[in-house]
């Protein structure tokens, strides 16, 4: 019997020995190649307009232009080199404007239509497409509509302005943000309860005439949240609660402008309102079925975040009442960070720095891989090549028992731990598509080395997984927090979404589907570090090689949903006033909306004045308008696949197959739902959600 390891597969990996004059002249080949192609599609004779001749060389050129400039735009995050991460940056910026040129081609659109056209001909005679065929053709028209190559050349030419001003404004509120560095200042004694680490990194402002010596905090998450989660003094924290809301008033008129451009670009593209443009090529289909959501989800969680509320507030009583402190019945913004700390740790006392002594990294990546390859039928093989810096873990991925090359699946690294100008959270990056290659292919340029593609089978794809585990120290081995664990979980699954789909065309590869259904697979596979036979595989202390005992995980199980209605009513005031703010057609008082619909969604009370909190609410600005309910949104699908399907055993290599070809086989080339309706044998609904978070589906108030 052959052993994987001795098979060559059918696609070398990609090399990673490229200089920064490399990068640049590369990307500049591969976008002077897509725009000549570009303008032989544009100036096609009207009646030579097809399928074949339109859609198909834009596909192919899309999907090399991607294969070509997607590792080399990637050295930004992990090279050591500066040289090479300032070109591979700047080569970013040249796909950025030449993706921005591209998408206003009113030439190439019209190619599109006039191929559209015929293809509605033909299939009137009776040569119909196949069903990703169909679908190519549509989000082609679709796209060329939602950026305006439809209109006239006077409203283009409006559009091509509010954009403008739109992305500038849109960056000025995140510079702004970024280079936020305000502070807020307290004695020793205001800062009762704050852990003495902490207190030994804040800046020291020293006593002068009657001022006593200040400590100086920064509204850094690091500086700022131990004051919300440990401060004893309520004043203390209701102080450092409203500067850090106030903390980017700054960006209040630039939040209200990026607003008034969005209503009137969405009216010049003939939308209802921005929340309609946005989601139309989203899941979710349109505003109207987000606020459905939305309305549903919060009515069931409303009940549960009103007892979590009675019991956190019943600690503050109890807590008053002892230091005779005045009572006044309302649990305030500022209160909940700390009593829900306060509660978790006197119900659950759990230490997180003993369960991480059960993870170390090489255990947990390892079980990790083992239960991806055994659950999804295929096997890594650790390939020695070339790789951009020494750490890094290069793997060839077959279908398990594979006895040539017709098993190969594709290409993955690992590259886990930290160094310095390295991206620094956890990401994975699906540097290479996998597609179906036609003999358009062979006219089109070369790939990242420098070399002519294959024109023919497949192109296969390539994924990267970009990690900041800790390393090891003298005394103790490297370990990991349990949160790593999950988070490392989560981000596999996203490497096996782009390893494993299997589509015709680049653009529905992988992880190409819909932004509110993106992470709905991974945050699913979360739920596999929550289960005890899982938890038990996955830990080894470092010293006695123990798994968790049954105790422990039984700490960890429960403390995973403590507080969760209160936790996802505050998720849901931010998806509603989202929502809000790009649904009314009119201007309105932007930081009397953030406040009061906090106050009666989140059921946490404000203060007398209200602070501008709408101001630091970057994802708004940050490609995120009206998609802050995809979190919730796509984790109602993640319980349902989850339960329906894996529940019973999280661990059958059948259900595994069952995942494998019904969510990560189509990639993006059906719709999602078709895909989730194949995989639970019926619609999604939010039920399991709700059991999963309380035990029971809550009745609607």
């Amino acid at each position: 019997m052959h052993h994987p390891a001795v098979l060559t597969p059918p696609q070398p990996p990609p090399t990673w020995s490229h200089t920064p004059s490399s990068i640049l002249s590369l990307t500049t080949a591969a976008i002077e190649s897509t725009r000549t192609l570009h303008d032989k599609i544009a100036s096609l004779d009207p009646s030579s307009l097809s399928f074949a001749s339109v859609m198909l060389p834009l596909a192919a050129a899309e999907a090399r232009l991607e294969s070509i400039t997607e590792p080399l735009s990637f050295y930004q995050n992990v090279a050591v080199d500066k040289a090479l991460r300032d070109a591979s940056n700047e080569a970013e910026v040249m796909l950025r404007d030449f993706g921005v040129e591209a998408s206003m081609r009113v030439d190439v659109y019209a190619a599109v239509k006039g191929a559209a056209e015929a293809v509605e001909r033909a299939e009137e005679e009776g040569v119909k497409l196949e069903a990703e065929e169909k679908r190519l053709v549509e989000k082609m028209i679709l796209d060329g509509k939602r950026a305006g190559l439809a209109l006239p050349e006077a409203e283009r030419n409006v559009l091509m302005d509010l954009k403008k001003e739109l992305s500038q404004t849109c960056l000025e509120f995140s510079k702004n943000f970024n280079e936020e560095n305000g502070t807020v200042r307290f004695t020793l004694a205001e800062l009762d309860g704050v852990p003495t680490d902490v207190l030994s990194g804040y800046k020291k402002i020293p006593a002068s005439g009657d001022t006593p010596e200040l400590y100086e905090i920064t509204f850094k998450t690091p500086d700022i949240t131990p004051v919300f989660k440990f401060a004893t003094n309520p004043s203390t924290r209701r102080r450092a609660s409203m500067a850090f809301e106030a903390r980017l008033a700054i960006n209040v008129p630039l939040f209200t402008k990026a607003l008034a451009l969005r209503r009137r670009i969405a009216s010049l593209l003939g939308y209802k309102t921005w929340a309609d443009f946005v989601t139309e090529d989203k899941m979710v289909g349109s505003a109207e079925g987000v606020f459905k959501f939305l309305d549903d989800i919060l009515a069931k969680l409303k009940p549960v975040g009103i007892k979590d509320r009675q019991v956190l507030l019943a600690l503050k009583k109890e807590e008053h009442l002892e230091k005779g402190l005045p009572f006044d019945n309302e649990f305030y913004l500022w209160d909940y960070r700390y009593y829900d700390r306060k509660y978790v740790e006197k119900t659950l006392s759990l230490d997180d720095s003993l369960v991480k002594e059960y993870f170390r990294v090489d255990t947990v990546v390892g079980s990790i891989l083992e239960i991806y390859q055994d659950l999804l039928g295929v096997e890594f093989r650790k390939c020695e090549g070339q790789v951009w810096h020494p750490e890094v873990q290069q793997f060839s991925v077959w279908e398990k028992g594979a006895k040539d090359e017709t098993g190969f699946v594709g290409y993955t690294y690992l590259d886990l731990f930290p160094r310095e100008n390295k991206y620094s959270h956890a990401a994975v990056w699906p540097l290479i598509a996998g597609y179906q290659l036609t003999p358009v292919d062979s006219q089109l340029g070369t790939h990242s080395d420098g070399q002519a593609g294959p024109t023919t089978g497949r192109n296969y794809p390539v994924t990267a997984m970009v990690a900041n585990l800790a390393k090891a120290t003298p005394e103790k081995p490297a370990l990991m927090r349990h949160d790593d664990v999950v988070t490392f979980f989560h981000e596999m699954g996203h490497v096996f979404h782009g390893l494993l789909s299997r589509v015709k065309f680049s653009r529905f590869h992988g992880t190409s589907v819909a932004r509110d259904f993106v992470e709905a697979p991974s945050q699913m596979l979360e739920n596999w570090c929550w289960e005890p036979k899982v938890l038990r595989k996955m830990s080894s202390h470092y010293q006695t090689k123990e798994p968790l005992s049954d105790e422990l995980i039984d700490k960890l199980i429960k403390s995973r949903y403590t507080n969760v209605g209160l936790f996802y009513l505050r998720q849901g005031f931010f998806a509603t006033f989202d929502m809000k703010v790009h649904t009314d057609q009119v201007e309105e008082d932007y930081t009397a909306l953030w406040n009061n619909l906090r106050e009666s969604i989140s059921l946490v009370k404000n203060d007398k004045e209200f602070a501008p909190g709408q101001g630091s609410f970057g994802h708004l600005m940050g490609g995120y308008d009206a998609g802050y309910y995809g979190y919730m949104y796509s984790l109602v699908f993640a319980a349902d696949m989850y339960a329906t399907v894996f529940k019973a055993d999280p661990l059958d290599p059948k259900f595994g197959k069952l995942y494998r070809d019904k969510i990560l086989l189509p990639g993006g080339s059906r719709n999602e739902s078709t895909s989730l309706r194949e995989f639970l044998g019926r619609d999604p609904t939010s039920d399991a959600f709700l059991k999963e978070l309380f035990g029971t589906v809550p009745a609607n108030l």
